[in-house]
């Protein structure tokens, strides 16, 4: 009989709450967005989840396409953005951390979760405490 493969995915977690369990969402690409809390400007940024390179890895997160809807004071985008439609869309070079850490006060709009042409507070896929959401890469519980 052939084994299942396990269900890859990313995991939210509390960054206050080390010890409760993460929050798992079966998604293999999606989209986090968020408006600039003083500029007022859009960011997007396309993620990848991708299988373990060994099978004693993690799966992996890798950066898509990211795009800038416009530019702001310290907000410049990277040199190789190309502007198309209003929207500074380029390709981020740098390597992702193994866990992002999603700042999310009480004072700003929350990011929005993107996943099939359809975007959602983040709120309400997984609550906030006002600090530090973990955002990583996983496999299903």
């Amino acid at each position: 009989m052939m084994a299942l493969a396990p269900a890859l995915g990313v995991c939210l977690a509390l960054a206050a709450a080390p010890d409760a369990a993460p929050y798992f969402i079966p998604v293999h690409e999606f989209t986090l967005a968020w408006t600039h809390s003083i500029e007022k400007i859009r960011w997007e940024e396309d993620y990848r989840v991708l299988p373990p390179a060994q099978p004693d890895e993690p799966p992996r997160l890798v950066a898509g396409k990211a795009r800038i809807h416009g530019s702001g004071a310290g907000m410049e985008p990277p040199p190789d953005a190309v502007l198309h439609d209003g929207w500074f869309e380029y390709q981020p070079h740098d390597a992702l951390p193994p866990t992002l850490r999603l700042t999310r006060s009480v004072y700003t709009a929350d990011y929005d979760w993107c996943m099939h042409g359809t975007c959602q507070p983040l709120s309400l896929i997984f609550p906030s405490d006002g600090d530090i959401t973990l955002l990583f890469p996983c496999v299903a519980p």
